[in-house]
């Protein structure tokens, strides 16, 4: 039987602005595994930091007894500016995913498969894996990786205008389909080669 192994990657930092005022960085967690626990063996999403402490805090919550590995600190000084600042947290991220994913017991987390295989919000994350939403967590990784963005408004759009068939709808339709392991935030290495 083949040894089972998930690699992560966390690369690719980009500033992203909020607003005039606010900007934040976010990275690419690339996600390569032949582990059963995950619906997707291949998979690519950007996150930020503020994010990573969400889950580290539901994690926490969830799995009392484990003491969780630490996130690189929020320093007061971290500047996204300084190459030599913003590399230190992503090797930071990356050591704390790479700890979370060898525990079996942190595996089994619902939250943490949506955060690595989907787009979702925090919140709707939760309401995900407490049931209020309409999609499964398997339907939204799957979900997320055919549609390669957010989920899940345009389905119930679609749904209501099946009728009324103008060009939007033709366009739309043809980036419907199955674009199986090629996922939004453009995985540059394409897995499948190294595998021999």
């Amino acid at each position: 039987r083949l040894q089972e192994f998930v690699t992560v990657l966390v690369r690719d930092p980009r500033t992203q602005k909020e607003d005039s005022w606010h900007s934040y960085i976010d990275y690419e967690i690339f996600i390569h595994t032949n582990s059963m626990c995950f619906t997707r063996k291949t998979s690519c999403v950007r996150r930020r930091f503020r994010e990573f402490v969400w889950l580290r805090q539901r994690l926490q919550s969830n799995a009392v007894l484990i003491q969780l590995p630490e996130l690189p600190s929020k320093t007061p000084f971290f500047n996204m500016n300084n190459p030599h600042h913003v590399n230190h947290r992503r090797q930071g991220l990356q050591e704390f995913l790479e700890k979370i994913l060898q525990d079996a017991l942190l595996l089994s987390d619902s939250r943490l498969h949506l955060f690595l295989q989907t787009q979702l919000s925090p919140e709707d994350m939760e309401a995900c894996v407490s049931g209020q939403t309409k999609y499964s967590v398997a339907d939204a990784i799957h979900k997320f990786a055919s549609l390669n963005r957010r989920f899940p408004v345009e389905d119930e759009e679609r749904k209501k205008g099946k009728n009324d068939v103008d060009s939007d709808s033709e366009s739309s339709s043809s980036r419907l389909g199955p674009s199986d392991d090629s996922v939004s935030c453009a995985c540059k290495a394409s897995p499948a080669s190294e595998e021999s």
